[in-house]
């Protein structure tokens, strides 16, 4: 990027005062003192653990000519701009746009919101826009992705200096289409505030995040904003369309509320998009769809009842953005999985073993529903619950998991600074109060023949092993909480960890164990 005048980076932006020269050029943008480049812009963001305030004195060192932030600054630094702001973070998002020369603007974009769905609703989007030939690039909680490449990603949302410089490099690729996962952390932290999309989606909204929201309802004033306040405003209000599903009530509370043209999705005769005659079995999921453009039979591989809702809401997708029919359908049929979600792990023993993400209490009473009525044995669930998140949540989890399996076993999943055994002890407070489910110690559940179970294994490799030594033909595993996750975080370290690889690896021991010569075959 070229250098950039400090006037027109901040002319979007609610200024307070400016110190120091302000005909001066700017050559990059920073939050993170660390990387502050000369002639660099550090913004001074609030965090949820320290103050970017903090650090301007290190910011200026390494070059930075213009710090923006909340509060005066003192002392005074002599030949540096400073720049104070109402809200940081707001800043942060503006001057990146117009750094970055506002790439939302030169994009098809989507926006997806909601507790559950936002992952699979993203890739059967980009498997719709990829049908109808859209060079097409996907920003969310897996990765981001364009142009046949991959990049790892941290968070659901980028950082807002980051998002815009993803998008920048989207458009220089020749990307025309973005499907991007909005979570409520991006905005209430002001990341999307100065991206303008063509079509917003809301998938549901049930438990989650309540550890930084405190409480439901202000969650969904969270989830609301996104559709009141950034889908009616910019340079394409007027023509941006908001997709909402109307079998949650929160979708149908949008729909009365907000200025935006809306699509109704769902199962009711009133919606604009609307799935009929839903079968489902294990090998996928068949549906007609009718649309305001045109109805089609759909054939999915995608397992469970909960998919028919982010179909309905990619299909939303594709008629904003001028996808026929036709090729609406072969984009949502050829999306075969999506990873960590009801994710298969094959092998030789014709064992049915998932691995999902499913880590509130809709999406793992969802997914376990769907395959309680697929199997013709037992099902069999490997969880547990983050720590340092919402803590409410956890009982009731557990609670679901003990009403839905036949068998249980509860496992740390990220525990991050807690105690695990207070994580687990929260779990278990509600798989107890299942008066049909009876515990065992670990290595007692193999035993177990009869009637309900449980058993607390702290140890997720060996829980892992315990569901897979449990499971015979028939059975179903499902192990749930992490999905695609790569890594597992305990105490402040974030160590290897990946729930496909353990199961595998737990094959090859219950088959070394039993004497077998059956070889895995990587899934």
């Amino acid at each position: 990027m070229s250098r950039v005048a400090l006037n027109s980076l901040i002319r979007a932006v609610a200024v307070r005062s400016v110190t120091g020269p302000r005909d001066r050029e700017v050559q990059s943008i920073h939050y993170d003192s660390r990387t502050v480049q000369p002639d660099g812009l550090f913004v001074a963001v609030p965090g949820l653990r320290t103050d970017g305030s903090r650090f301007v004195d290190e910011a200026i060192t390494r070059g930075a000519a213009v710090v923006v932030a909340e509060i005066p600054l003192h002392p005074t630094y002599p030949g540096v701009t400073v720049v104070q702001v109402e809200n940081a973070r707001r800043a942060l998002a503006w001057i990146s746009a117009e750094f970055w020369g506002h790439p939302s603007r030169r994009l098809f974009m989507v926006g997806i919101t909601g507790t559950n769905g936002k992952t699979t609703t993203a890739y059967l989007i980009e498997s719709i826009f990829q049908q109808a030939g859209f060079p097409v690039g996907v920003i969310g909680t897996i990765n981001y992705r364009f142009g046949g490449k991959h990049f790892p990603g941290t968070v659901t949302t980028p950082e807002s200096a980051d998002l815009m410089r993803i998008l920048w490099e989207m458009v220089h690729a020749g990307v025309t289409h973005v499907v991007l996962e909005v979570s409520s952390h991006a905005i209430d932290l002001e990341r999307v505030a100065a991206c303008e999309f063509d079509v917003g989606i809301f998938t549901n909204l049930s438990q989650d995040h309540l550890d930084y929201h405190g409480d439901m309802a202000t969650y969904w004033q969270c989830k609301k904003r996104f559709f009141v306040d950034h889908l009616s405003t910019g340079t394409k209000s007027g023509r941006t369309v908001a997709v909402l599903n109307a079998d949650d009530r929160h979708g149908r509370e949008l729909a009365r509320e907000i200025s935006v043209k809306t699509l109704r999705t769902g199962s009711g005769s009133d919606c604009d998009i609307r799935s009929e005659d839903v079968k489902v079995d294990i090998t996928g999921t068949t549906a007609t769809i009718r649309t305001p453009q045109a109805s089609f039979k759909l054939k999915s591989p995608l397992v469970g009842k909960h998919n028919v809702h982010n179909v309905l809401s990619a299909t939303g997708a594709g008629i904003v953005g001028g996808v026929p029919a036709s090729r609406i359908r072969e984009g949502l049929g050829r999306l075969a999985n999506v990873p960590g979600r009801l994710e298969s792990v094959p092998n030789q023993r014709g064992l049915a073993i998932l691995v999902d993400y499913a880590h509130t209490p809709e999406a793992l009473e969802n997914v376990l529903s769907a395959l309680k009525n697929l199997t013709t044995g037992r099902l069999i669930t490997v969880f547990g619950c983050g720590g340092d998140r919402d803590k409410m949540k956890r009982p009731i989890m557990g609670k679901i998991a003990a009403r839905l399996s036949d068998r249980c076993v509860i496992t740390t999943d990220n525990p991050r600074t807690e105690s695990p055994l207070g994580i687990l002890g929260d779990i278990e407070a509600g798989a107890a109060a299942t008066e049909e489910m009876v515990k065992y110690e670990a290595g007692e559940l193999l035993l177990s023949r009869n009637g309900k179970a449980y058993a607390i294994e702290p140890d997720r490799k060996r829980a892992i092993e315990l569901g897979v030594r449990m499971t015979r033909p028939g059975d179903c595993l499902l192990i749930a909480g992490k999905g695609h996750e790569t890594y597992q975080i305990v105490g402040t370290e974030t160590l290897p960890f990946d729930d496909r690889v353990e199961v595998r690896q737990a094959l090859e021991r219950v088959s070394q164990a039993q004497g077998g010569q059956e070889s895995i075959r990587e899934g």
